[in-house]
C-alpha cells in the first residue's frame, strides 16, 4: 500500500492475550512496505516474545528504557522522531491509565509521552474493566488529548465472557492507521451520500432490484471520513459494515431512501448520489403473495422520484455529485446527466468495469472536461474522487 511504503511505524505491545494480534499487525505493516519498530513491555513479552516480533519486522525489538544501542542513550526520544505514527495494540486498562495521567515508568509509556507523531490506541480488556467509570474517564481524556481510540469491538473474550473490550482485528487496525494518515482536506465539511441498490416490492416475497454491491459507496464514505469530513451514509439493502465513525441510515425502497436523504440534508456541504436507485417501481404492491399460474403476469410500473435531481434543484443545494453507470456511450450520457441535473461532478463508469466487483475504472466529468482515473481497487478510486472534489471545493487546500 503506497501510503505506508518507506514510512516508519512504532507498534507498542502491552500485556494482554490480544498481543497475538499485534504480530499479525506487524506482518501487515511490513507487507505494505512500512519500517516497523516494536516496543514491547515486560508484560507484553509474557504473551508474545521479542524474537517473534523481530522475525516479523526484520528489525530489533525495543524493551528497555535503558537500552544502550542509541548513541545518545535515548531510545524513548529517538523511536518516535520521524515516525509516521505510533500504535498501541493491545492497550490494557493499566496502560491507558498511564497515558491519561502522563506516567512514564517504562520505555513504551515514556516514548508515548515524548512522541512527536500521532498516537493510536487499540484497547483490549475484560468487558467489566472497559465499562468501569475509571476506564471511561481515562479514554475520554485520551480523546480530549487528540489520541485516536480504535475500538474496542464486542464479542467473545478470552475469559469466556461476551461484551465490549475485545481488541479490533489486525486488519481493522491497519485500515484505521492508513486512514489516519490521509490528508484532512475536508475537515469541518459534512457529507451525505447514498449507496447500494433499492428494492421495490411486487408482493411480500418478490421485488425489483439490481446487482449493486454498495462497495463503491461504502468506499467513498470511508474516503470522505479519512479526509476529515463528518459523513452520513444512507444505505440500501447490502451486507456491508459501515466504516467506523460514519453515521449510517438504512433504507430499502427508493421512497425510503429519498425520505432519509431529505431528512439528513440540512447543513450538508456535499451530497453524493452513489446508490443505484430503481428508476421504476410497481404501481401497487400486492398485499399477499402472487400465486404462480400458467397465465402471463403483467406488472404496471411507475417512475420513482429522482433523488439527486431533487436535491440539486434546491435553492440551498450542496455540492452535488452524481454517478453514471452505463453499458455504452458513457461520455454522452454522463455529460447529459451533468448538464440536465445541474451537477458539479459526474463519476462515470461502464457497467462491465466495476458493477458489483472489487475494482473499478471511472472517468470524472465536470465543467473543466473529462478526467479518467486508472483501474484500481474501489478504496483507492474513492480516495482519488474525494481528492478531485476537494480540489474543486478549495483548490488551495493541501
Amino acid at each position: 500500500m503506497a501510503e505506508l511504503s518507506g514510512k516508519r511505524v512504532v507498534v507498542g505491545v502491552t500485556g494482554g492475550v490480544a498481543a497475538y494480534k499485534a504480530a499479525e499487525l506487524v506482518r501487515l505493516l511490513v507487507k505494505a512496505g512500512a519500517l516497523v519498530d516494536v516496543a514491547l513491555t515486560q508484560s507484553g513479552g509474557r504473551f508474545v516474545g521479542a524474537p517473534t516480533f523481530q522475525a516479523l519486522s526484520g528489525r530489533p525489538v525495543w524493551t528497555d528504557l535503558w537500552d544502550a544501542r542509541p548513541d545518545n542513550g535515548m531510545a524513548h526520544i529517538d523511536l518516535t522522531r520521524g515516525a509516521a505514527a505510533c500504535v498501541i495494540a493491545p492497550a490494557t486498562a493499566d496502560f491507558i491509565a498511564k497515558l491519561a495521567h502522563g506516567f512514564a515508568d517504562d520505555l513504551l509509556s515514556t516514548l508515548c509521552l515524548a512522541r512527536d507523531c500521532p498516537l493510536l490506541v487499540a484497547p483490549a480488556m475484560n468487558r467489566q474493566m472497559w465499562e468501569k467509570p475509571a476506564t471511561q474517564r481515562n479514554v475520554a481524556q485520551l480523546r480530549s488529548d487528540g489520541i485516536a481510540i480504535l475500538g474496542p469491538a464486542s464479542g467473545e473474550q478470552a475469559c469466556g465472557e461476551e461484551g465490549l473490550g475485545r481488541m479490533l482485528e489486525a486488519a481493522d487496525i491497519f485500515e484505521e492507521l492508513v486512514g489516519s494518515l490521509q490528508p484532512k482536506r475536508l475537515a469541518g465539511r459534512r457529507v451525505l451520500l447514498t449507496a447500494g441498490p433499492t428494492f421495490e416490492a411486487i408482493d411480500p416475497v418478490r421485488g425489483i432490484t439490481n446487482p449493486s454491491s454498495g462497495r463503491m459507496g461504502f468506499a467513498l464514505a470511508r474516503a470522505f471520513r479519512d479526509a476529515g469530513a463528518a459523513v452520513t451514509l444512507v444505505a440500501g439493502p447490502v451486507e456491508l459494515a459501515a466504516p467506523r465513525g460514519v453515521r449510517r441510515v438504512d433504507a430499502v425502497s427508493a421512497e425510503e431512501m429519498r425520505a432519509a436523504v431529505l431528512d439528513a440534508l440540512p447543513g450538508q456541504h456535499i451530497f453524493v448520489g452513489v446508490a443505484a436507485v430503481a428508476d421504476y417501481r410497481p404501481a401497487g404492491a400486492a398485499a399477499h403473495k402472487i400465486k404462480k399460474s400458467a397465465a402471463p403476469l403483467t406488472l404496471q410500473l411507475e417512475p420513482t422520484r429522482d433523488i439527486l435531481a431533487e436535491v440539486a434543484a434546491r435553492a440551498d443545494a450542496p455540492f452535488c455529485v452524481g454517478f453514471a453507470a452505463e453499458s455504452r456511450d458513457l461520455a454522452a450520457y454522463a455529460r447529459r446527466k451533468l448538464e440536465e441535473k445541474k451537477l458539479r461532478l459526474v463519476v462515470g463508469n461502464l457497467i462491465q468495469d466495476g458493477l458489483g466487483g472489487e475494482t473499478n475504472a471511472v472517468t470524472l466529468f465536470d465543467a473543466a472536461g473529462e478526467h479518467p482515473l486508472p483501474l484500481g481497487d474501489k478504496l483507492n478510486v474513492a480516495r482519488d474522487i474525494v481528492s478531485h472534489i476537494a480540489d474543486m471545493i478549495d483548490p488551495c487546500t493541501v
